[in-house]
């Protein structure tokens, strides 16, 4: 019941040697850590299931291919597990765990039916045979096991295919003995595959009449064995060759080296080894071909018996057909009809479909190789599907193709990057606008093959929502050609919405806020924007914030119409409700979802329609949808019902609901992952689509689900569960080799740069699914011995590649740490000696005796020469006597003192270098030879100045960007400050978030009034508004002069204390509308803990909500009167606590009591003083009460009703006092509470609404029929009292039979049946029976359509149906999905009948007047059947005759009322003459 009906699934898991295989009519192919099963055809493919149970990456995957044993299948893990799966009721028959290292390949024996061999990285083969549960380890080569195969001529015997290139032959009956070593690839063997002809003769035959083959000269050690049978086997390599090899001589019979194609669309470089994967197919009854891959994805046949140079064919007969990235596995399998088709598997994340027998292409399925972020259905063309995923690609799904169910065309091009939202134009066939999640918005031709346009203006961060919209300014401005019809809106993860000109991309978007500024004449801070929604009249755009509120603006010019504040938290998802629905009203259905896991509903129709002057604050839902346990991610709207939505969630559920009933409907748990994005479908009514986290798109249908509901209670288990079953990556470092890199999802870094799959793209590149590795790595750590033969690589396991290389470093770190203070204790002990300045001269001047005394020659010679100071004399001192520059001249010195600095820069003493290069007065040098080696010092910058004063300053500055690279911007601040840099200073705090030293330099050093400080403010509150520290910043925007904001941010926590301290900021601060609205949040907060008293003193210095006090005031009341009688449950331990004039005059009438209060507590006096309250409560709109509304929330509701009578009461406006009433009743009996009904009708009406309906006009007939319908549900709420007290009814009937007594309640008779006669009422029964005749109407075509779409169900999925309603066309369309006959049903009613009962249902409907349409009712035929089950001595036969006369008249339209009533009718009928 869980299983899609279509679905794309995750991609197939890259570099495995085999990771898919055929058999059964199946395709079973491993994706990430799950292996997905498909039917297979000639026409399409058909999702069959999915085996889950792994918890890590599926590395290989094989069917039995045994005689009689196709279900069976096996997989395996680098959980190191091997699973065995039969895959009829895809579940697990047994595992092991036998394998220590990663397992790398997997086969089952196609000899012994139970057989499977596997092999690991270190090179262990296991045989494990399943139906004993029994397994054995074979060690044949200290090597990396790439692939293996067991031999279908001899059951003992397995080909092992090595990383370095070696094949071997071994046989599991000795114990893995080695038989043949199969010596020529010099690289990588990715496959191995056997030729299904058993003989090698007729090969044998054909080979020699082949001349120039290229021989291969090495062979292996054969087995003293006089054995002629032998069975082909050829290898597939990453050295660009495949082998063919004889198993009885263990010779090489044959080598084939890959062509070099050439094909348009950029094949990769043939050169370059790291991008080929050569995987090879010795397709069944053909024992003279062979398929291969190639360099760019084509796929070759190989004719072996052909004489010549090339004896390849390529498949694919038409452009686009091939693969466009490497093919990693193929497979085949043949049909019922005798048809062979070949499965094959690539990079480029398509599973093609090819027959063999015309070597061309028969269908293609595509799959994801991200998560799911984004749906959208094309409004133009019908059934057309945008999927954004993860792995940088659109997918563009034609749902309604006939020819190919799973006609998916890929667009790759420009985006480089996660698609995170698509948006088609709503009139414009083909475009396509997209989102990434690098902040790029562009738009798709989809019909086109040219690279999307892009837009000038990038997002700081993620795209999250788009729509199109009517155009705004500046865009608006202009003639009617001038100007898009459409433009387009994004909104992204920096709370920012850009519009952009579709005709103009490359000129910049405009940010709305500005215009929402202007407009509005807002001063404060906008909150960051999260989703956006345009209503499909296009005249209304509603936006959602960070901070959970929800802004209604009406274009062009976007005036703030009414904010919504519901949510708490940043609000995910935004939707209207269609404008095509028969009742228009739900057009201004508004849902929304938010991080809080609750759906809300709003009906903006009074807003909308009459918008106030200033802009309203909507706390009351229309609807709350409950039941999911954590944040909503998606919603949408059916465009084929009214008020229907489904909504995708984080639980990893989608519900669609019914919103007017609040009730679900059917839950979908299809999925193993979160669920990102959901779309119902706009061409089936049946039909939703999901996409999640698990790389999943699924398309299921509603009537299929066994649950109703959201799980309760199950986010924590079944969720994680489910989560846990994906891939987790271990943290592993990468090594560069020759080989392919082990990137995540098997990336390969070499990437042409004109490819459609960027590197980014390749694997998995969500960064969310915790770095999951759906794809092989082929290079993992070999065993021991295998070191010296193979580039060292890293274990595959994390723990022996800690034990092998953490040892001896922590050894070398922790030995000297020990030692150190010791040796601090030895320096300390004795004087330091300070290192010479200059050591050359000194170590020059204490050589031996003769050498100083050559050095007293030499110095005498050139001193005393030429009168001594000579410039002769200078030249005589050559480099080697340089050190006698100390008793020379200044140049030789000068010479020295080089020598000497670049001694000590070698030794590492450059600060010795400033010294020298200070004595010779080169103080500018010096400086710049230390800035140069980021060496400066504070003792340096001091001597800056006596080079100058742009010396000095060149010298800070170096020195703030050394201080910079080594993280001490606090003290680079503080020299900047010391030249006069006082920006740069701020802005470097700032730029690292040192914003508190920034703000002090700031404040202290600049103008109050410069804006530099309000930046470094508002940056800072964002940051913390960010982290969750709202107190911080709210004194930041205080700060700034933005109180609103720090009203805002304070009330984002939505506890009490934060509301209560934003009202009082706001309030302080002026923002009085704000503070109103935070003021009565923090009032509802109080009344949730039963604190009227708190809720009063919040409300109590705001007028604007005197009404609201009222409210409350009488719900308290309400409350104390109700507490003992019918206690409502509000859900909360604590301790009323009420005000103390609630307990007093407790015998005085209700309304009289509460009219007093307001007069003595609120100083409620004067005519003015009730028209603005009762304006204040009309002006907020409480939702309807349905059967799911809470009884704390109707009591609220009914409160409000009560006051808004009693202030028509104090007011003397009898006609609106008239429908407050009856609303307060309706709604009890709407909510299905009739015990609080009762009470409710003993506090408001003691005795009775005679009073008010003398103070009626007699010309207002809707306050008349109000009054009416009062005294309707008075007498029904009596004519249960009687119906439920036997004992009442019991004395009623003694006092008539003794006629001298006088009965207790004869007195009360005549009033009783007055009251009942009000039920009464014949127009009210034929309004209720013409709506009951509708809704019946409405019944029976929603299951004529549901019933129309089953059948067509059964025959779209089933062959053989199709075949039988052939052949039998009268019997297939006849039955529903149960098997049941629709033709023998007892009244089969065709369409053009409904319809014609529906029009004259509307008809009758529109005879009624308007005013009864509005106004509730009891049920006439449900108070004429209590009436005539009471005793009949009781009711004069008047009463019972109407009561009849209703049913007879009005009863045949409901079956119900009708099968109760049968007796009364028939009885009457026989007492008529």
């Amino acid at each position: 019941m869980g299983d899609p009906d279509r679905m794309l699934s995750a991609s197939p898991n890259w570099y495995c040697s085999r990771s898919s295989d055929a058999a059964g009519g199946l395709l079973g192919f491993a994706a990430r850590n799950s292996v997905y099963l498909l039917r297979i055809s000639p026409q399409e493919p058909g999702f069959y299931g999915e085996l889950v149970g792994h918890t890590e990456r599926v590395s290989s995957f094989a069917f039995s291919h045994y005689s009689g044993q196709s279900n069976l299948c096996a997989s395996s893990s680098d959980d190191g597990s091997v699973k065995i799966w039969d895959t009829r009721t895809k579940s697990l028959v047994t595992e092991n765990k036998l394998h220590q290292g990663t397992i790398s390949s997997l086969h089952w024996s196609p000899l012994v039916k139970d057989l499977l061999v596997t092999g690991d990285e270190k090179g262990i083969v296991v045989c494990f045979w399943c139906n004993r549960n029994d397994g054995q380890q074979f060690f044949p080569e200290p090597r990396t096991i790439f692939c293996l195969s067991c031999a279908p001529h001899h059951e003992d015997l397995v080909a092992i295919g090595y990383k370095d290139g070696m094949i071997v032959i071994i046989d599991i009956s000795r114990r893995g003995e080695v038989t043949h070593r199969l010596r020529g690839h010099d690289d990588e063997i990715h496959c191995l595959a056997w030729c299904p002809h058993p003989r090698e003769e007729d090969l044998y035959q054909k080979m020699e009449e082949t001349q120039g083959v290229e021989p291969n000269a090495t062979n292996g050690d054969l087995l003293p064995e006089s054995e002629n049978k032998g069975c082909y086997l050829a290898s597939g390599s990453k050295d660009q060759t495949i082998r063919i090899w004889s198993s009885s001589t263990g010779k090489g019979i044959m080598t084939l080296r890959l062509p070099y194609l050439k094909r348009r669309g950029g094949g990769m470089d043939p050169t370059v080894k790291e991008r080929l994967w050569l995987t090879v197919h010795w397709p069944r009854g053909h024992p003279t071909q062979i398929l291969s891959s190639c360099f760019g994805g084509e796929l070759l046949l190989w004719e072996l018996s052909r004489s010549g140079k090339q004896k390849w064919s390529l498949l694919g007969s038409s452009e686009g057909q091939n693969h466009s990235r490497i093919v990693f596995n193929l497979c085949s399998l043949v049909t019922e009809e005798g048809k062979e088709l070949l499965l094959s598997t690539s990079m480029d994340r398509d599973v093609k479909c090819w027959d063999l027998g015309a070597l061309s292409c028969c269908w293609s399925l595509s799959s994801l190789g991200g998560f799911v972020y984004s749906l959208a259905f094309s409004p133009v063309a019908a059934g057309c599907l945008a999927v954004g995923v993860g792995d940088s690609m659109i997918r563009v799904w034609n749902s309604l193709s006939v020819v190919n169910a799973y006609d998916v065309k890929t667009l790759w091009q420009g985006i480089r990057s996660k698609v995170t939202a698509l948006s088609w134009h709503p009139t414009k066939e083909g475009s396509l606008a997209f989102g990434t999640d690098d902040g790029k918005v562009g738009i798709f031709d989809v019909f086109s093959t040219k690279p999307p346009q892009i837009s000038s203006t990038y997002h700081k961060k993620t795209v999250y929502s788009m729509s199109w919209g009517p155009p705004l300014p500046p865009f608006s401005f202009g003639a009617e050609g001038d100007r898009p019809p459409f433009t387009l809106y994004s909104c992204g993860g920096e709370g920012i919405i850009f519009q952009h000109n579709p005709w103009k991309l490359t000129l910049g978007a405009q940010d709305i806020n500005k215009l929402i500024h202007d407009t509005n004449d807002i001063k404060h801070k906008l909150p960051s924007h999260t989703e956006l929604s345009w209503k499909p009249d296009w005249q209304h755009l509603a936006i959602g914030n960070e901070d959970g509120s929800i802004e209604i603006f009406r274009a062009p010019h976007l005036q703030l119409i009414g904010t919504i504040q519901q949510h708490h938290k940043i609000v995910n998802a935004l939707r209207w409700h269609h404008d095509h629905s028969e009742d228009p009203t739900l057009s201004f259905l508004l849902a929304s979802g938010s991080n809080n896991a609750v759906i809300y509903v709003h009906n903006l129709k009074g807003a909308l329609e009459n918008p106030a002057e200033i802009p309203v604050t909507i706390t009351d839902p229309f609807r709350t949808l409950s039941g999911h346990t954590a944040k909503i991610t998606s919603l949408s709207w059916s465009p084929h019902h009214d008020a229907r939505l489904v909504s995708a969630n984080y639980d990893g559920t989608s519900q669609v609901w019914d919103v007017l009933q609040e009730e679900p409907i059917s839950n979908y748990r299809g999925h193993k992952g979160r669920l990102l994005c959901v779309q119902w479908s706009p061409v089936e009514a049946d039909q939703i689509w999901t996409g999640a986290d698990d790389f999943c798109l699924h398309n299921w249908s509603i009537s299929k689900q066994e649950h109703s509901r959201p799980p309760k209670g199950k986010k924590s288990n079944e969720l994680e569960k489910k989560r846990s079953l994906q891939v987790r990556n271990k943290a592993k470092k990468k090594k560069k080799t020759d080989n392919i890199t082990p990137e995540v999802g098997g990336e390969v870094m070499s990437r042409e740069q004109e490819s459609p799959i960027t590197p980014a793209q390749n694997g998995t590149s969500d960064q969310e699914e915790d770095r999951a590795s759906p794809e092989i790595i082929p290079e993992k750590t070999a065993p021991q011995e295998a070191v010296a033969e193979s580039p060292p690589v890293l274990d595959a396991s994390p723990l022996p590649s800690v034990e092998k290389r953490s040892p001896s470093p922590i050894f070398k770190r922790a030995a000297p740490r020990k030692e150190q203070p010791k040796e601090k204790g030895d320096l300390h002990s004795r004087k330091k000696k300070s290192r010479s300045l200059l050591p050359i001269s000194t170590s020059k001047d204490h050589r031996s005796k003769e050498e100083q005394h050559r050095d007293c020659i030499k110095l005498a010679g050139v001193l005393c020469a030429n009168g001594g100071e000579s410039a002769g004399g200078t030249c005589s001192l050559d480099e080697h006597t340089s050190h006698l520059g100390l008793y020379s001249d200044r140049a030789t010195l000068h010479r020295l003192m080089e020598e000497e600095g670049k001694a000590h820069l070698e030794s590492g003493h450059s600060e010795l270098q400033h010294q020298i290069m200070l004595w010779k007065g080169d103080l500018q040098g010096a400086l710049k030879l230390a800035a140069d080696r980021g060496e400066l010092t504070d003792q340096l910058l001091a001597l800056a100045p006596m080079a100058g004063y742009k010396v000095w300053v060149w010298t800070v500055d170096a020195y703030v960007k050394q201080l910079c690279f080594q993280e001490q911007y606090v003290k680079a601040a503080t020299h900047l400050l010391s030249i006069n840099k006082v920006y740069e200073a701020v802005q470097l705090l700032k730029g690292n978030h040192l914003y508190r030293e920034a703000i002090a330099v700031a404040k202290s050093r600049l103008q109050t009034d410069d804006p530099v400080l309000g930046d470094l403010y508002t940056s800072w509150a964002t940051v913390l508004e960010q982290d969750g520290h709202y107190s911080m910043a709210a004194k930041c925007y205080l700060g700034a002069s933005s109180p609103y904001d720090a009203a805002k941010v304070l009330a984002k926590k939505g506890d009490l204390p934060s509301l209560s301290t934003a009202a009082e900021l706001a309030f302080i601060s002026g923002e009085k509308t704000l503070a109103a609205t935070f003021a009565l949040r923090c009032a509802q907060e109080h009344i949730t803990a039963k604190n009227w008293v708190g809720a009063q003193t919040s409300l109590k210095q705001h007028p604007t909500l005197l009404g609201q006090r009222l409210v409350f005031c009488t719900s308290e009341l309400l409350f104390n009167r109700l507490e003992d009688k019918t206690p409502v449950d509000w859900k909360t331990q604590s301790t009323p606590c009420f005000h103390d004039w609630v307990g007093h005059g407790s015998e005085e009438p209700f309304i009289s009591k509460l009219t007093g209060l307001w007069q003595m507590e609120y100083r409620l006096c004067s005519a003015d003083q009730y028209t603005e309250v009762c304006q204040q409560l009309c002006t907020s709109d409480t939702p309807p009460t349905t059967a799911n509304t809470s009884p704390k929330q109707l009591l609220f509701h009914i409160a409000q009703e009560v006051a808004l009578s009693a202030l028509s009461y104090l007011s003397k406006s009898w006609d609106e006092m008239a429908s407050a009433l009856l609303r307060a009743l309706s709604r009890c009996h709407q909510a299905g509470q009739f015990t609080l009904m009762q009470e409710i009708s003993q506090l408001l009406y003691p005795n009775g609404c005679d009073e008010l309906r003398m103070n009626l006009n007699p010309d207002n007939k809707q306050s008349l029929a109000a009054c009416d319908s009062v005294r309707a549900f008075l007498a029904y709420v009596k004519l249960y009292e009687v119906w439920w007290n036997p004992s009442e009814v019991k004395m009623e009937i003694s006092s008539v039979e003794d006629a001298d007594l006088p009965a207790p309640g004869e007195k009360d008779t005549p009033e009783m049946l007055c009251d009942f006669r009000v039920l009464l009422s014949d127009l009210h029964a034929g309004f209720q029976n013409a709506q009951r005749e509708i809704t019946d109407v409405q019944q029976a075509l929603r299951e004529m359509i549901q019933q129309h779409q089953r059948n067509r169900q059964i025959q779209d999925n089933s062959l053989e149906l199709d075949q039988d309603s052939e052949s039998n066309p009268t019997s297939s369309p006849e039955k529903d999905s149960d098997g049941n006959s629709l033709i023998s049903s007892p009244n089969p009613v065709s369409l053009t009948e409904l319809m014609k009962k529906l029009s004259t249902a509307n008809h009758k409907l529109a005879e009624f007047p308007e005013y009864l349409k509005v106004l509730p009712f009891p049920d006439v035929l449900e108070s004429c059947l209590v009436i005539l089950h009471l005793p009949s001595s009781e009711l004069t036969s008047d009463v019972h005759g109407q009561a009849r006369s209703l049913l007879q008249r009005h009863g045949s339209g409901s079956p119900d009322h009708q099968k109760v009533a049968r007796k009364f009718v028939s009885s009457l009928e026989g007492q008529q003459p």
